[in-house]
């Protein structure tokens, strides 16, 4: 099994850093901190990080074909000038959100944006799966058709577009779907991994969270609580792990020039003092150096 050690590369210290997102337009990381309401531009030519404050919490970004991001906030759905630092607003949000926001997300080949839901009480699997299409809001899937979960989290469509993955954090569960890119519809869903719950083993190992598929079509799964990013084979199979020097990592995401520097957030919500004094970088931006590259994030089409 290979291993791989992450290090910080921005001191962030993000309360909830998530959804990285490499440009390869402007070779930069676009990242968020849902918790602290920013978004984030962060340039490792120059080690600067720019950032936005939003009036709600982001749960996802993407690129889009046309310029600039989508974003889907807690009320909705926007696009985001970088340039002039605007919100323009798409599309309300399609939930009670004095209960649901929206979290981890990213776009399809075809250029739809899928951002998941978390039902805040984490009590049932009441969240479900929107798509935002050529500025109109569906249902993709959830609890109406057997198919929600606590959590969403871990979104990444596989290379050959038949197929996706999507993680419920809480219930520590790993789901492959059969997905056809064509009508952008989901068929049947099944376990790829699950991951022990507190308890079940010696050593506790973290619950999947955000996620990235490499281009060798191997899912990478970032293990929050447990200081870790696993790499799992397509037939899901633990075959690496990234060592992270915190005990939070959230999302990931591949970039630089070659596509094979992976960017790793973190959180420091949830963590007691005495840890937090433990691990003082908990928050920042990591970042580690791969023999296996990601590809490139699909643009948004309006």
């Amino acid at each position: 099994m290979r291993e791989w050690q992450a290090e910080l590369v921005l001191d962030a210290r993000a309360q909830l850093g998530e959804c990285p997102l490499w440009s390869v337009a402007e070779q930069c990381l676009y990242w968020i901190d849902i918790a602290g309401r920013r978004l984030h531009r962060y340039d490792p030519a120059t080690s600067l990080d720019r950032v936005w404050w939003v009036p709600c919490e982001p749960g996802c970004i993407a690129l889009a074909e046309q310029g600039g991001l989508v974003a889907a906030l807690r009320d909705g759905f926007y696009r985001f000038y970088p340039q002039e630092g605007l919100l323009d607003k798409l599309a309300d949000a399609p939930y009670d959100n004095a209960s649901m926001r929206f979290n981890d997300g990213r776009c399809d080949s075809a250029g739809r944006f899928w951002a998941g839901a978390m039902y805040e009480p984490r009590t049932a699997e009441l969240a479900a799966m929107f798509c935002l299409e050529r500025g109109a809001t569906r249902l993709g899937w959830g609890p109406q058709q057997g198919l929600g979960v606590k959590v969403s989290n871990g979104l990444a469509f596989a290379a050959d577009g038949r197929s996706l993955f999507q993680s419920d954090t809480p219930n520590h569960v790993i789901y492959r779907f059969a997905f056809d890119t064509a009508s952008g519809q989901v068929g049947a869903r099944s376990v790829f991994a699950r991951l022990p719950a507190k308890g079940e083993e010696a050593v506790y190992g973290g619950r999947p969270d955000g996620a990235a598929l490499d281009a060798e079509g191997c899912y990478w799964s970032a293990q929050y609580e447990g200081g870790r990013v696993l790499r799992f084979s397509p037939q899901g199979e633990i075959t690496g792990i990234v060592r992270v020097p915190v005990a939070r990592p959230t999302m990931l995401a591949f970039g630089g020039a070659d596509l094979r520097t992976l960017y790793i957030t973190s959180a420091r919500e949830g963590a007691s003092d005495d840890e937090l004094a433990r691990q003082p970088q908990a928050g920042g931006l990591f970042a580690v150096r791969l023999d296996v590259a990601g590809r490139p994030e699909p643009l948004y089409r309006d």
